[in-house]
């Protein structure tokens, strides 16, 4: 049997284990995904029991700190620094699935990555949209609360990409954007009526793509199906991130008849 697990803090919410079992029962693979809390700065603690386990993935707050004890990276979780999915061939290999699911999940919702794109916050997933952004040829903003951090994005996306991207306030955000992206926390459980801009900037938009998959429909997403905008929440990127870590710890592969069903049956474990 295959062992894999989901490593975090906190994961009580978490649908991937319901959303890796499905997938195991595409492929009749033999195997079984664990929720492992592990607090921040404790990786080093959990090494024996990582081991043991033939891959795993990586959310909050461990997406920088795992990378100290893999042996290598993919070009993808190099170039940005963090990584979401581990190979343990004998040796823990690094990857970056999350911009996979996100390109994929665009794809689906038929939303272009190209134009000027405003980037909403400027946490981890964040700076993965602002580099995936910057590669794909758009004119990139980063809209933060922290602009520090912010600055730090835009710095390495001039170093390391040669583009140059914006940055300003997040209460400064105005309108006229080809996409939005949301890569904040506003609008989840249980703040769902907050927004993360206004309907003015929505409206004079051309399509939104929200990271937040709970709830399914966030105020920015109701907003820009209101307004008849292109949009996807993050449910599509998280069952697509997910198929495309399966598809490196176990070689599978996936339709996209199989990649609909899964958004919809875990559609229905989010809406009970």
């Amino acid at each position: 049997m295959k062992k894999f697990a989901l490593i975090g803090y906190p994961l009580v919410h978490s649908v991937s284990p319901f959303i890796h079992t499905e997938l195991f029962k595409l492929n009749n693979i033999d195997g079984t995904y664990e929720l492992l809390e592990i607090p921040a700065g404790e990786i080093g603690n959990y090494t024996e029991t990582l081991g043991k386990l033939d891959g795993f993935n990586v959310t909050i707050p461990h997406k920088t700190d795992i990378i100290s004890f893999t042996t290598s990276l993919s070009d993808k979780a190099e170039l940005f620094g963090a990584v979401n999915t581990v190979k343990n061939d004998g040796a823990l290999k690094g990857y970056n699935t999350d911009c996979i699911g996100f390109i994929r999940a665009l794809e689906i919702a038929e939303i272009p990555l190209e134009g000027r794109v405003l980037v909403l916050g400027s946490g981890g997933v964040s700076r993965m949209f602002a580099f995936e952004a910057a590669l794909a040829g758009a004119d990139v903003t980063i809209a933060s609360r922290n602009g520090e951090t912010a600055n730090k994005i835009r710095d390495e996306i001039k170093e390391k990409l040669g583009s140059d991207c914006g940055v300003i306030p997040l209460e400064n955000v105005g309108g006229g954007w080809d996409l939005i992206i949301n890569g904040t926390p506003v609008g989840m459980s249980p703040n769902a009526d907050a927004c993360p801009v206004s309907g003015e900037a929505v409206a004079s938009s051309k399509a939104v793509f929200d990271a937040v998959y709970n709830p399914l429909e966030t105020e920015l997403i109701r907003t820009a199906k209101s307004l008849g905008k292109k949009y996807s929440n993050g449910l599509p990127m998280l069952v697509l991130q997910a198929a495309a870590a399966q598809e490196i710890w176990l070689g599978t592969s996936f339709s996209d008849s199989d990649i609909k069903d899964i958004i919809c049956k875990t559609q229905e474990v989010l809406s009970k």
